[in-house]
């Protein structure tokens, strides 16, 4: 039988690494390729322009998402609840972290539950690891994370290079698609299938659309290098070696954005991986994506406060403002039409 680490502990070892150690990934998202045309004249008043959108029901003053990273600790619950603080008061979504944890150990569920607590009315998404539906997860377990927060979608994550470098991950993805499937058509809210860094591909957002996800979050390499963040926590060398052979593994955030449009042109985008800023979002939204993901920037304000996670947000906003009055767009839906595309 493998020996596995607690859950408590290896989500402990994450927030310490991802807030201590370099643990980028090799690539860069790609979207240092694209600019926008500048308009020198916009024609536009910089407090008309309208950043605001509706998802799944609720109203987003921003395209911003704080991306799913936490919850199952003492701090990961008090990092939640200073960013679901700081997404009331922004009016941005917010995805937690994988609720395996609280499954398995009720007593750590107020490390996920203080988000909807503090913050009744944002878009919260819920947040299992896919795989688990082959280690004895099914609709029930999906349902007790969604009821458990009021989430509005369920995030099911799929991270399969980071399970197979880490110790005694869960490396049985075989037949999933079904599984995955079969959540879509009987869960009550809907499902978003979400990339941990290192991208989705035509054939993966086929396969997904298939299964009748209702938004994909591409979450692509650029970013956070869950490859490195194993290899830091590695109990010996050789999972160590093995963890640091793919820092440089995925498909641009840039990249993956397109592939995603392409394969299933009607489905929702999310983009994350690499995104530094407002304008980075803004170059997303412009590829085809409804919401813009940052994780490690959010998580480091929320680590000294709610108020420097506030600020960090209400800064992210206003870079997209003014990209559009920079390039002359009303709304971030004209952005489309802007974009300068890399020459080849």
């Amino acid at each position: 039988m493998k020996k596995v680490a607690p859950i408590d502990q290896r989500k402990s070892d994450h927030i310490r690494i991802n807030l201590e150690q370099d643990v980028r990934s090799a690539l860069t998202s790609g979207l240092e390729h694209y600019h926008f045309v500048h308009e020198a004249l916009p024609e536009l008043d910089l407090e008309s322009v309208d950043t605001s959108l509706t998802l799944f029901g609720k109203r987003l003053a921003a395209p911003i998402l704080i991306s799913s990273m936490t919850g199952g600790t003492e701090l990961a619950g008090e990092i939640n609840q200073r960013l679901a603080v700081a997404a009331r008061e922004v009016g941005v979504a917010m995805g937690l972290g994988s609720q395996r944890a609280a499954l398995e150990r009720p007593e750590q569920a107020p490390t996920y539950t203080i988000a909807r607590k503090v913050a009744p009315e944002i878009l919260l998404f819920a947040n299992l690891g896919a795989v688990q539906l082959n280690y004895g997860y099914g609709l029930d377990e999906c349902r007790r994370a969604v009821e458990m927060i009021a989430a509005d979608a369920l995030i099911l994550h799929l991270n399969p290079l980071q399970e197979a470098v880490q110790d005694a991950g869960d490396t049985n993805w075989a037949g999933l698609a079904r599984k995955i499937e079969q959540v879509c058509r009987q869960l009550e809210v809907p499902v978003i299938a979400k990339e941990v860094g290192w991208g989705i591909s035509e054939r993966t957002a086929r396969l997904l659309a298939d299964c009748g996800v209702a938004a994909i979050d591409v979450a692509g390499a650029g970013g956070t290098s869950w490859s490195q963040v194993e290899m830091h926590r590695a109990p010996d060398e050789f999972t160590r070696r093995l963890a640091a052979t793919f820092v440089g593994w995925g498909i641009p955030t840039a990249e993956s954005i397109q592939m995603v449009r392409r394969a299933a042109p009607g489905l929702t985008v999310f983009a994350s991986g690499g995104l530094k800023d407002g304008l980075d979002i803004a170059k997303c939204l412009a590829l085809g994506a409804t919401l813009g993901g940052m994780a490690g920037q959010f998580l480091k304000a929320a680590a000294v406060s709610s108020e420097r996670a506030v600020e960090t947000m209400k800064l992210a906003k206003r870079q997209i403002e003014v990209v559009l009055l920079a390039t002359g767009a009303q709304t971030t839906g004209a952005l489309k039409d802007r974009l300068l595309l890399p020459t080849p």
